[in-house]
């Protein structure tokens, strides 16, 4: 957590991860915007890589919209079924 009680970007990725999809375990690393992630769930089961990196990047969205956007690019997404 930041000192203004607001979460660090590495926090707010990981909850809007697990958010949309509860059983994930999600690994972050990066800062200043640019971010690597690894995502292993169950929900991934059956579908595409891209369907997988589409699920992710549509549970983030919101933390990479706008010029303060706390997110402002994702350098590596793996995902992997649980």
């Amino acid at each position: 957590m930041h000192a203004q009680g607001m979460p660090d970007a590495h926090d707010a990725l990981r909850e809007a991860i697990v958010r949309a999809m509860p059983d994930a375990r999600v690994t972050v690393t990066g800062a200043v915007g640019h971010y690597t992630l690894t995502v292993l769930s169950g929900a991934f089961e059956g579908r595409s890589m891209l369907e997988s990196h589409r699920l992710v990047y549509a549970a983030i969205a919101p933390l990479m919209k706008g010029d303060d956007a706390p997110v402002h690019a994702i350098d590596s997404l793996t995902t992997r079924t649980a």
